[in-house]
């Protein structure tokens, strides 16, 4: 009787090799779909749950929190803090259904060794004021430093043990990060993106994903920015005519219910 083969590796099964003493079995088996259809634009999806993930980026206490960046610049917050309802019911559904959680953060190292100057100048333009590694008045840490309050995930959105975590320092949530290894890995085809801000962070680890071959969604109302109005609509128009589909919660968790 041949020896028992033991997995090696991922977290799915139709992404892990067989090993014992004698052979490594690396035909892997093809896990059946599991067939979501929802309603989108400009036309609706069918994505496969078992190659799914959902990626919600910057949904920080420096953009989302009072005291945080934003709040300090006088910045309302208000707009970065209305996906948190969304995706309060979202996230607990998609993980019912298989659907991995990636968060997606800025994550600053103390010792900035891969930050350019031009990093340094997207928050800090003049020179002066606040920006990139800097502390916080009244707060004691530095804005989006990798493991300060600043760079934290609100309290309102739940991490739970089986989510995955990536740090970013760029505005795209691809360059130079493991997260396009971490979505092949787990043989993901579809990623869902929300987060803040939606024509910034957002948008552009979305055309990342486009350009890198994966089926990109956008899902509207679990996006927020502080920029004017006629951003996210100039993103929403970009997404629909070139990159995906942009849907919302609503309409993924009615598809989830049937």
């Amino acid at each position: 009787m041949a020896s028992k083969l033991h997995p090696l590796g991922a977290r799915r099964a139709d992404v892990t090799w067989g090993a014992n003493a004698r052979e490594v079995d690396m035909a892997l088996p093809t896990a059946r779909p599991r067939p979501l259809r929802f309603a989108a634009a400009p036309q609706n999806v069918t994505v496969d749950l078992r190659r799914t993930a959902m990626v919600v980026i910057d949904m920080q206490n420096d953009f989302c929190a009072k005291g945080g960046l934003c709040d300090t610049m006088g910045v309302d917050i208000e707009p970065d803090r209305r996906p948190i309802k969304p995706l309060q019911k979202l996230l607990p559904a998609l993980r019912r259904a298989g659907v991995p959680i990636i968060w997606v953060n800025w994550g600053v190292r103390p010792d900035q060794a891969n930050m350019p100057p031009n990093q340094f100048h997207l928050y800090k333009p003049l020179g002066q004021g606040v920006g990139l590694g800097d502390p916080v008045p009244g707060k004691g840490g530095n804005v989006l430093e990798k493991d300060s309050w600043q760079a934290a995930v609100v309290d309102e959105l739940v991490q739970e043990p089986g989510d995955i975590l990536v740090d970013k320092h760029r505005i795209s949530g691809f360059w130079d990060t493991p997260l396009d290894s971490i979505l092949r890995t787990m043989g993901t085809r579809t990623v869902l993106f929300s987060g803040v801000n939606t024509d910034q962070c957002v948008l552009h680890s979305l055309t990342d994903a486009n350009f890198l071959g994966y089926g990109c969604v956008l899902v509207e109302d679990c996006c927020g920015t502080t920029s004017p109005d006629f951003c996210t609509e100039a993103t929403v128009w970009n997404v629909k005519k070139c990159f995906g589909f942009v849907t919302d919660s609503g309409k993924i968790l009615r598809a989830l219910k049937k």
